[in-house]
């Protein structure tokens, strides 16, 4: 993996293409580090420090397979806590790094970090120190993943700046600014991915990185917009669009074409709004292309019930004031045979509950919490096109919820949030 990168040619689009083995030769000749890749699956690697530094290192360690020994006198309950490591409560002492293949000196301690290089040096164990990278025999690159490619940047011990550059190379090649012009194409299947509750930026990392692989990208109408413009026009976009109460394309024709595609050899993107397993029939998808034979995998989503709300500045949980969630589908109405949803025990309740898909419904779900004895005055907050720039809030109360949807219009997308939190406004209960 190494060779391939080296021999890759990225360019940023519009721009020149960057001939990266010319700037391994320029660095080879100016000194610094040797980028390298270890492979530590099953080896011994000692960390010593339990403090934030230890704890920002820990994943990477545990994801490369290390066998991971933290030494400290008081390690932070994050570290301590963390799975897979072996947590040492003590300080570092002379001989802790027998047996160890690479070495993390992160104590506050200059002294012992001192300590802990000049052990690893006789050892012959390469060794980063964390305060002060140009005493160690090792430094920790910025590193990060696209696709199944790692990459990491060093800045000669400025962490700052190797960090920035990280980021940078990494949204540069989330965006498709930043092109590898020889990467192989994706292997055929379905990825269902939650866009999140309509803003673009909400959209999760691994969401956004399945998207610009995309061959066909099978779009929901509540699926944000823009990241359906920023594709590129050899993706085929299919409108897999349903409009409340108007067209929609049917989930039987929605499951056909992902797994027809599919089976043409491309890699598809059912693309969501908000969750795929939150009112969003992605397990129906799923069970269409397992009984196919076709790979699939599901991206979770930030799904509109919870976003909505706190876009608004309502948090769906507060201490001291509610124990419970409910999030209802309002698709069909209380009393309707296809209704699974118990009504009267609704009513009881004393926590939040969050409708979906009830916009044409406010009074008959109102009136069946009522009737199930909740208060009238218990807060009510609509919230139209949630994260968007779009977004609407109506506020009432459960007595008057209807009223107010109508005379303001209330439309769809909408989420209604009913319970003393719909009440709540940022910065103040």
């Amino acid at each position: 993996m190494a060779t391939r990168l080296l021999d890759c040619r990225w360019r940023y689009a519009g721009a020149a293409p960057i001939d990266f083995r010319a700037m391994v030769s320029e660095q080879s000749q100016s000194g610094g580090h040797y980028l390298v890749g270890l492979d530590l699956r099953g080896r011994r690697v000692v960390v010593v420090g339990g403090g934030s530094v230890a704890q920002r290192r820990l994943p990477n360690l545990i994801s490369a397979g290390a066998d991971v020994h933290v030494i400290a006198v008081d390690p932070t309950p994050a570290v301590e806590s963390f799975p897979g490591i072996a947590v040492t409560k003590r300080a570092y002492a002379d001989g802790d790094l027998d047996g160890a293949w690479y070495v993390m000196a992160c104590t506050d301690d200059p002294a012992v970090n001192a300590a802990v290089v000049a052990e690893a040096e006789r050892r012959h164990t390469f060794c980063v120190r964390a305060d002060d990278a140009r005493s160690g025999t090792a430094v920790t690159p910025a590193s990060g993943r696209h696709r199944d490619i790692q990459f990491g940047v060093l800045a000669g011990g400025d962490h700052r700046l190797s960090a920035a550059l990280r980021a940078a190379i990494g949204r540069a090649l989330a965006d498709g600014s930043l092109v590898v012009e020889d990467t192989a194409p994706h292997a055929a299947g379905v990825a269902l991915v939650g866009g999140g509750p309509g803003d673009p930026d909400l959209i999760t990392v691994r969401g956004q990185r399945l998207l610009a692989e995309a061959d066909v990208v099978v779009a929901d109408r509540l699926a944000p917009p823009e990241l359906l413009a920023a594709l590129g026009p050899q993706v085929e976009i299919i409108d897999a669009a349903k409009v409340p109460y108007g067209r929609a394309m049917k989930q039987e024709a929605i499951n056909d074409v992902l797994v027809s595609k599919a089976q043409e050899g491309k890699f598809v993107v059912r693309l969501k709004g908000g969750d795929p397993y939150v009112y969003g029939r992605g397990f129906e998808e799923l069970q269409a292309c397992v009984a196919a034979g076709v790979p699939v995998t599901v991206v979770p989503g930030i799904s509109s019930s919870i976003a909505a709300p706190a876009s608004a500045g309502i948090p769906v949980t507060h201490r001291g004031v509610t124990h419970e969630i409910v999030i209802v589908s309002g698709h069909v109405p209380p009393g309707h045979p296809d209704s699974l949803t118990d009504w009267p025990s609704l009513g009881k309740l004393r926590g939040t509950i969050v409708l979906m898909m009830a916009v044409e419904r406010v009074e008959v779900f109102a009136d069946a919490l009522l009737a199930g004895g909740r208060a009238p005055e218990t807060p009510v907050a609509m919230i139209e096109n949630g994260s968007l720039p779009t977004q609407r809030v109506l506020r009432t109360d459960l007595a008057h919820a209807a009223e107010v949807a109508g005379a303001q219009g209330l439309r769809p997308p909408a989420i209604v949030v009913i319970g003393e939190v719909a009440g709540f406004t940022e910065g103040a209960l």
